[in-house]
């Protein structure tokens, strides 16, 4: 064979190859959303679909539910962080939105990652964000403020027993991406 023909035959093969790889990486969008939403009970852009559905429920007007809320940073991240109030009364079922505000207190931009939990943890299931700046990481310039909202339900088949729910954040420095921020912004 000439050397004319193995270049076609090698340059059919790749733009197969190509166009194949192409094929999958176009397909695994649809396959993520399927995985993201029955495996792993959430949507793409990171809403619970549970929660998405108690926001729809009907709300019990006859009683209501102390949530309380908490706000802490881990000591290797240099940011304020507070909730706007200590605590709200809301009715099971009602959407709700309560405000944190974040301050990065050093001379340079960090990206933060809020890890949310709910105490007492065995009505944690009751408690249904649909909206939370937890669902992503946090850019903050140096001595930025922003107000980060988070909209929630809780479920109204919450125990009677439970009177109070104390919603907890934690921020940590996301240090990869951190670092990666930093690295961009040094060339």
């Amino acid at each position: 064979m000439s050397t004319s023909t193995d270049n076609r035959r090698v340059t059919r093969r790749a733009l197969w190859v190509c166009l194949i790889a192409f094929s999958f990486a176009f397909a695994l969008v649809p396959l993520y959303e399927v995985a993201c939403e029955k495996v792993f009970g959430i949507r793409l852009d990171g809403t619970p679909i549970d929660a998405a559905a108690a926001a729809i429920v009907e709300v019990d007007h006859s009683r209501e539910v102390v949530v309380e809320f908490d706000a802490s940073v881990n000591s290797r991240l240099p940011w304020s962080f507070r909730a706007a109030v200590p605590n709200m009364r809301v009715h099971p079922g009602q959407l709700t939105e309560a405000v944190f505000y974040a301050r990065n207190d050093s001379a340079a931009p960090i990206i933060g990652q809020a890890i949310p939990s709910v105490a007492p943890s065995s009505a944690s299931i009751y408690f249904n964000k649909t909206e939370c700046f937890c669902f992503t990481e946090q850019y903050l310039g140096p001595g930025e403020e922003r107000e980060m909202p988070v909209r929630f339900v809780v479920d109204p088949g919450l125990p009677d027993r439970v009177k109070t729910l104390t919603l907890s954040y934690t921020f940590y420095n996301n240090d990869i991406a951190t670092a990666r921020l930093a690295a961009a912004g040094s060339h």
